[in-house]
């Protein structure tokens, strides 16, 4: 006899409330995916967005706030470096380059950053179109800006929150009187931030503060080598040393009582701690509902399977083993967990991909969604627990003798 056919038998005719156990086992397994893949997808994508800040130095303060500022331009208050810090870390010789970074205006919710084109040509990996800056009014947008190449704009003082309406007059800020930009390249896409970012020559966010512009009066070019003495503060300046052992000998030297030096990953590290204890108790929680879950529908089959006790009876009186009715429970009970444990696996990958897609249009951080063995041994375990807790039906539809099920008893 083959316990398939009473089985298929049983989800016919229950067939919606074996659709509604298998959606809510479904449900409770996604929460755990989508959160485990998330967590994972956004601890990748930022760590890929530092990639190319070897060293940072900055005034002492907080490395997060910098790390911030600096790699996921996120508005913040970061000090000042002094000037003489300033000029002594650009002319710093153990290094590829040293470019600084000056921020605080933005245009249509795009961030303006000065720096030099030797850093965004590093950051790029060259141009997608147009050509690098070379005059104080050139600008580079990001590959996700949405400004024509030749295009002009005047900067706007301050950067609001994403989604925040500039035309709002308790928006605090206001134009550069005097001040016009024009775009004259395009980055490629970079997967970080700075693709929505608009890059300007360092020399132009001082120049427009009414600062020295880092070079002697009359000197028209842009970049480095910064006259000493014309050198402003800046907020950040970021290091590509020559060597690893430049670059834990320029981190030791940058670190005295007026500035900080670090890796970003130093920075990172505690708020991937953070993110890991969130996954882990979110995961936990997850776990619970999936247990809380799984027993509640295994109560409701048992309640279903009591309505089938003169069938089981039959079967049994007319010879059928115990473990025939033990499989032909079994394998309903056992196909619910697995067939929503694999629409929950689905369901868990859809959410994330969903939600990376909404932090990605939010933060600029391109997330490298995938389902990993993390994901896959959840759901392995919760099938686990499926299947081990799927024996409580099974063997209670066989317990009462025949004659007592068949008599109403």
């Amino acid at each position: 006899m083959n316990p398939w056919l009473v089985a298929r038998a049983g989800f016919v005719r229950h067939r919606i409330s074996y659709a509604l156990f298998c959606l809510l086992i479904a449900l409770a397994t996604a929460i755990g995916v989508a959160v485990s893949a998330q967590e994972a997808a956004l601890r990748q994508g930022s760590a890929r967005a530092a990639d190319k800040f070897d060293l940072v130095i900055a005034a002492p303060g907080s490395q997060t706030d910098v790390t911030l500022a600096a790699i996921y331009l996120r508005p913040g208050s970061v000090p000042l470096m002094t000037p003489s810090d300033t000029a002594r870390a650009l002319a710093e010789p153990r290094v590829k380059f040293a470019a600084p970074l000056g921020y605080g205006d933005s245009y249509q919710g795009s961030p303006i950053v000065g720096t030099t084109a030797g850093f965004v040509d590093y950051l790029s990996g060259g141009l997608q179109s147009g050509h690098m800056f070379a005059d104080e009014n050139d600008a580079i947008e990001g590959a996700a800006v949405d400004l024509p190449i030749g295009g002009r704009f005047h900067p706007i003082h301050g950067v609001g929150e994403e989604g925040e309406d500039e035309s709002d007059p308790n928006h605090v800020h206001h134009e550069h009187g005097g001040v016009t930009l024009a775009v004259v390249g395009r980055m490629k896409p970079t997967g970080t931030p700075w693709d929505n970012a608009i890059v300007i020559p360092i020399e132009s966010v001082w120049r427009t503060h009414q600062l020295p512009n880092g070079h002697a009066e009359g000197d028209p070019h842009i970049g480095p080598p910064f006259a000493p003495d014309r050198v402003p503060g800046v907020p950040a300046i970021v290091m590509a040393p020559r060597s690893i052992n430049d670059a834990y000998g320029l981190r030791g030297l940058y670190r005295t009582t007026t500035t900080m030096a670090f890796f970003p990953a130093e920075a990172l590290v505690p708020l991937y701690a953070v993110m890991g204890n969130i996954r882990d108790a979110m995961s936990w929680f997850a776990l619970a509902t999936q247990a809380l879950v799984v027993l509640s529908i295994l109560a409701g089959l048992v309640a279903i399977l009591t309505l089938h006790r003169r069938q089981f009876a039959v079967l049994r009186a007319l010879g059928a083993p115990r473990r025939y009715i033990f499989a032909c429970v079994y394998m309903q009970s056992a196909l619910l967990v697995i067939s929503g444990a694999a629409m929950g696996l689905a369901l868990g990958w859809l959410a994330a991909f969903i939600l990376s897609a909404v932090l990605t249009a939010r933060t600029g951080i391109a997330m490298p969604l995938a389902i990993g063995p993390d994901e896959l041994t959840l759901v392995a375990g919760f099938v686990a627990f499926g299947l081990m807790a799927s024996v409580v039906p099974a063997i209670a539809a066989f317990r009462r003798p025949p004659i007592e099920a068949l008599s109403g008893q």
